[in-house]
């Protein structure tokens, strides 16, 4: 499917806020820009849209670039939406691991795959690059797979006997889990947040202002209708597009909300963390990565390289990608000369064309300043540093910036640089070569430097050494997964695809699973016949 040059959508997309089951309107609403009419018209796409959003202007059929609508949310429609869960969650607690965890996954990956091509469309319409967005579609199918039902299965029960005592450990529900997406995914990041309810909670979510169709099209379209398959409750799922200051107060004010999974920034995670807890609720955070790639001098280079070249997926605008490259000095000559030959055939261009990586980048003057501070503390730009337009040309008006590689000598200072020690949110990739400042290179240092990393991510290894590979992933701790020899993104069953430790999911913070973060574990001792009590047991 491809978006057509800023024609009017055949029919609009229109949701409305839903809560019970129900779609609810009240003549509000948020419209949603084809990106393809933002980079060919941006000023008369965008003034279009403020129009339609503010009410000056009526919606009409023949209006070029606007392709969706969601209704605009009150107070009133997310008290609504927490009661309608918490009466769901008292039932759906109850429901069988079978129907929680086996029929939603099947009935899932069923629906995905019978709904991919509004699914891709849905996301072109969040400005993901099609190529970007098959892999978040791999993500959510990997999801479903018999892998990863086997695993939740096994993490949310486990029964054995002593002689006729039923002895059960298993993870029961928190209740009601409040969804915050991010404004970058926020549909992929609904439909991981969403797979909460396999613990048995329900589920509220505020789709952000900015980008809300997706949201509302993933669980409308596709989580509720699975959830009526397999007999859930109405109110398991609900969605409102709320201003975000007044729900988190509302949320944190609110006895029916146990959980709060907050997908953003760093500084804003860290204070709902804290507010989280002063209130009684469960924080549970996805927020920055840093991801450090280990290139070690027995790696095989030109897989090496193209899995550097991941950092650039999206314009570097995803948490999940290798924002740092350790290179040993044996072979960094050779790596930085694959990645920079590699990346130069990167593509530029609208999100529906086949192909196309990039995405546009709204702050260039972060990436400028953070450019800069690398070059100012002794890095060397060795590609990319500039803007472009949608054709590639170089322009400092452009939308998009060119992929940007940096070198660093020498890794124990290395961090005096903002791009190493922070994560940069844009196409540049610092390359940290260690040099003689570093002493005689021992791999106790990189996986050192691996763990004191201010965020705990992903982290991957390149090496063709057991000796190598079986040292780095006994040690790595500061990361919710390690990759080796393989894709820095891919998306694995039974692996999680989120989730961190460090600044990454703060104080709690651990690789995520929602309906392991969103349950606690509770041992239950069941004898149906009755016993003297007996309040210990000899051992033999």
């Amino acid at each position: 499917m491809t978006i057509s040059d800023t024609a009017p959508a055949a029919t609009l997309v229109s949701y409305g806020s839903y809560i019970g089951g129900e779609q609810v309107t009240e003549d509000r609403w948020i419209y949603v820009a084809d990106p393809r009419a933002v980079l060919q018209d941006s000023f008369a796409t965008l003034t279009l849209k403020r129009r339609l959003d503010s009410g000056e202007q009526q919606y009409g059929e023949d209006m070029a670039g606007i392709v969706g609508r969601v209704a605009v949310g009150t107070d009133r429609h997310m008290q609504a939406a927490l009661a309608a869960a918490t009466r769901a969650a008292k039932v759906w607690r109850g429901a069988p691991l079978q129907v929680r965890v086996d029929d939603f996954l099947a009935h899932l990956g069923a629906r995905i795959l019978g709904h991919r091509e509004q699914i891709e469309q849905m996301a072109l319409y969040e400005g993901h690059p099609r190529e970007l967005v098959k892999w978040e579609v791999s993500g959510w199918l990997a999801t479903t797979t018999a892998q990863s039902r086997d695993f939740y299965r096994s993490q949310l029960w486990y029964e054995t006997f002593d002689g006729d005592s039923r002895r059960i450990v298993r993870r029961c529900a928190d209740g009601v889990v409040c969804i915050n997406p991010p404004a970058n995914a926020p549909m992929s990041s609904a439909m991981l947040a969403a797979t909460s309810v396999m613990a048995g909670n329900a589920v509220v979510i505020r789709a952000p202002r900015s980008v809300p169709l997706g949201v509302f099209y993933s669980m409308i379209e596709i989580i509720a209708p699975v959830l009526e398959e397999i007999g859930a409750p109405v109110g398991t799922i609900n969605v409102v597009c709320s201003e975000p200051a007044p729900t988190f107060e509302q949320w944190l004010d609110s006895p029916l909300v146990n959980d709060i999974m907050y997908f953003g920034a760093v500084e804003p995670g860290l204070e709902i963390e804290r507010q989280c807890v002063a209130a009684g609720k469960k924080p549970i955070l996805e927020l920055a990565g840093n991801d450090v790639v280990v290139v070690w001098s027995d790696a095989n280079l030109d897989y090496a390289s193209d899995a550097l070249l991941e950092a650039f997926f999206g314009s570097g605008q995803l948490c999940m990608i290798p924002n740092l490259v350790v290179a040993h000095p044996d072979i960094a000559e050779e790596l930085v000369a694959l990645v920079i030959a590699k990346a130069a055939s990167i593509r530029i261009g609208y999100p529906d064309e086949d192909g196309v990586l990039l995405s546009p980048v709204l702050r260039h003057d972060k990436f400028h300043s953070a450019l800069g501070d690398a070059l100012d503390n002794g890095a060397q730009l060795l590609a990319g540093g500039g803007s472009v337009h949608v054709d590639g040309s170089p322009s400092e008006a452009g939308m998009f910036l060119q992929p940007t590689v940096i070198r660093v000598d020498g890794l124990k200072n290395s961090r005096r640089v903002k791009a190493v020690e922070h994560e940069t949110f844009f196409p540049l990739l610092p390359i940290v070569v260690p040099d003689t400042s570093d002493g005689d290179l021992a791999l106790s240092t990189v996986i050192d430097f691996v763990n004191t990393n201010l965020y705990g991510l992903r982290n991957s290894l390149w090496s063709s050494s057991a000796t190598v590979i079986d040292t780095y992933v006994a040690n790595v701790t500061n990361s919710g997964i390690i990759k080796v020899n393989e894709s820095h993104i891919a998306f694995g069953a039974p692996l999680p695809t989120h989730g961190g430790t460090a600044l990454t999911g703060g104080a709690f913070g651990e690789a995520n699973y929602p309906a392991l973060r969103t349950s606690h574990i509770q041992g239950v001792s069941v004898s149906y016949v009755p016993h003297p009590p007996r309040h210990y047991k000899e051992q033999a």
